[in-house]
């Protein structure tokens, strides 16, 4: 019972979100803002939801034949979601903004349904598509029980088959997945699943797995609909037909046409469970609708979402969104927006008719990433992963300048991105952030003379052995201008200390694609700590989508099989994540990851430069139900831990 309680009631290690923000719902019963089902709701409340409503548009599809009534869409039991400022309005189309055809803005933030998720506290695990749960066995077996009645977009039943899908025909298949997926197995050991009954599955560990809520709360694209993809897999089709597909689809592998099928901001045809269904997209907008299966209702009864309609547009430019959203050109934009624009964006208030929000984001602001493998710089690839070397970029920096000119101090100390909250103002902490973080470029010149680069040239720049220049390229992803801001900053504090700055903007996928060709240098980007332990890229190199460690994550991904073994200290982060993974009690957990974060911040893995930033968002004011603070973290797939179905348009 005691480890039951531990993971149902779940914590963030990073509590900054809770420690140094109020999320103020004043007018909810509960600050989860979900009850898992109807009789959940009335049994907290004392209140009764005795019928059911739907959407005008659903209605008249209902009255015309082409739908069923509401009743019989939805489950037996359906998800309770509680306003968070009062009952919306149905209707209405949302406009916004994203970067990128394949955003996860498009319909993965804006419709977090995973198995279960993070409640609106930003902190506890609930029961989303499964409505409750058990952990047996010490936390070696977790059973689900999924909700009887709940159904896909296209009306077809979501069952346990759909699960058994993804783990047999998926992650089991050597061509979708040359290699099971690390983070559902434990001490190397992958889970096992069984399908219990229709609504009924079992993950199965060889040991105790301590974080696989946490892990399951934000993979909210995980389960995909069999009746629909199973047409696009060889286990299902004939060899011919299949490769008949795959042609004339214009792929030259079955896996890639499964992949693109399965992709849920490219294919208008995939079926979801998410508030919104893609019905349309192009290089500059993707239009959504509403789900008329949708299976959660608020308090009264009315199927969710509220909003009909919803156009992303899709644009190249930063800058040019950020302008838009000046000009009050979208209902509500809640990512994207510079920093460095408050000021303009609250003197647009009233000429607008919007809000501007101050959210906190659960990444830190500009962070510096220069452990790398540079496949054609072994002698720089050396160099950067030389702990004095990385020192000396780090204390070059002046953190307070970059705080004020970029973040216009908005953004917190830098302790609360590298250490838990137990440890912030400690005497541990702060004799850490003076030593390796702190601005004192007189010591990165020593640090540099004593690895060897006295001699410069005409220009001051320092002067390898082999002749050449030391220089650095940091490469920055461009949807978020005040990283390049931030870059541009490095860029003259480690020319002053002798050491050619370039700053070359990318496109975040280009960017990511270069990382794993081993092709970068130095990546400017942020440092995830909200959520880190289900997302540790940023930490510990286990995931191939960081921006650091591509090498090392590969290795351990296949288990020695590609990529490089990790060095002792990179190694040491690992056997800490794994300890993590396997603890059953949160005490235990929560030593460890306090062990982990201090090797990682002593090692200067990564050069934080400010702690957690303020993210803008800005809202019409008839765009309602939006709360006045809140997390920007990826793990809680913000703002979809805020359940955006119950945002309303006010008339």
């Amino acid at each position: 019972m005691k480890f039951l309680k531990g993971f149902i009631i779940f914590s963030l290690c990073f509590i900054l979100v809770i420690g140094t923000l109020t999320l103020s719902y004043s007018q909810q019963k509960s600050p989860l803002g979900q009850y898992a089902t109807i009789a959940e709701y009335e049994k907290a409340t004392g209140k009764k939801i005795t019928k059911f409503n739907e959407a005008p548009m659903l209605a008249e599809l209902v009255k015309q034949g082409k739908l069923p009534s509401v009743e019989k869409r939805l489950p037996g039991e359906p998800a309770v979601v509680e306003p968070i400022e009062e009952i919306g309005e149905y209707g209405g189309t949302w406009r916004h903004a994203t970067q990128g055809q394949t955003s996860s803005w498009i319909n993965v933030r804006t419709g977090y349904e995973p198995l279960v998720r993070y409640a609106r506290d930003g902190k506890t695990i609930i029961p989303n598509i499964v409505k409750s749960w058990k952990i047996r066995d010490d936390g070696k077996t977790y059973i689900f029980y999924l909700r009887k009645g709940l159904k896909w977009s296209d009306g077809q039943p979501f069952t346990a088959d759909d699960i058994m899908f993804w783990y047999e025909d998926i992650l089991l298949n050597k061509e979708l997945n040359p290699t099971f997926p690390t983070w559902l197995t434990i001490d190397g050991q992958p889970a096992k699943i069984v399908k219990s009954d229709d609504y009924t599955v079992r993950f199965e560990f060889s040991k105790p797995y301590g974080t696989l809520l946490d892990w399951l709360a934000q993979y909210d694209t995980l389960i995909p609909p069999k009746h629909y993809l199973k047409q696009f897999h060889p286990r299902y089709v004939s060899k011919e037909e299949l490769e008949k597909l795959t042609k004339d689809n214009g792929f030259n592998f079955w896996y890639q046409l499964f992949s693109n099928k399965n992709n849920i901001a490219l294919n208008p045809e995939l079926p979801v469970l998410k508030a919104w269904k893609l019905v349309s997209t192009s290089q500059t907008v993707a239009v959504l609708e509403r789900n008329p299966y949708y299976w959660k209702v608020d308090p009264v009864g009315n199927q969710l979402p509220y909003i009909d309609k919803r156009v992303v547009d899709i644009v190249a430019d930063a800058d040019a969104l950020n302008m838009q959203t000046i000009a009050g050109n979208f209902d509500a934009q809640l990512e994207f927006l510079n920093p460095g624009n408050f000021t303009i964006l609250k003197e647009s208030e009233k000429k607008g008719n919007y809000r501007v929000l101050k959210w906190q984001r659960g990444e830190s602001g500009f962070d510096l990433f220069p452990y790398q493998i540079i496949d054609n710089e072994p002698y720089l690839t050396q160099l950067l992963h030389n702990r004095n070397f990385r020192l000396a970029l780090s204390l070059a920096i002046n953190r307070d300048e970059i705080q004020k000119i970029v973040y216009l101090d908005l953004a917190a100390p830098l302790e609360t991105v590298l250490f838990p909250e137990s440890m912030w103002g400690s005497k541990e902490a702060k004799k850490i952030i003076n030593d390796l973080y702190s601005y004192n470029p007189q010591k990165a010149n020593v640090l540099l003379d004593n690895l060897g680069f006295r001699k410069k040239d005409k220009d001051g720049f320092r002067i390898r052995p082999d002749g050449k220049v030391l220089a650095l390229t940091i490469e920055v992803p461009t949807q978020w201008p005040e990283l390049l801001d931030a870059a541009e900053l490095v860029r003259n504090y480690w020319e002053k200390i002798g050491v050619k700055t370039a700053v070359q903007p990318r496109p975040q996928g280009v960017l990511e694609q270069r990382m794993r060709g081993n092709m970068v240098e130095v990546a400017g980007y942020l440092l995830t700590v909200v959520g880190w332990i289900s997302d540790p890229r940023d930490f510990v190199p286990i995931t191939t989508w960081g921006f650091w460690g591509y090498p090392y994550a590969l290795w351990y991904q296949s288990e020695g099989k590609q990529g490089i073994a990790p060095p002792e200290e990179i190694k040491r982060l690992i056997e800490l994540y794994e300890e993590i993974k396997g603890a059953t009690s949160m005490k235990k957990r929560e030593l460890l990851e306090k062990q982990l974060l201090t090797h990682f911040a002593q090692q200067v893995i990564a050069i934080p430069t400010v702690g957690f930033n303020t993210n803008l968002a800005v809202a019409k004011n008839y765009f309602r139900n939006v709360p006045q603070t809140g997390i920007n973290a990826w793990p809680l797939r913000f703002p979809g831990y805020l359940n955006p179905e119950q945002f309303f348009i006010k008339k």
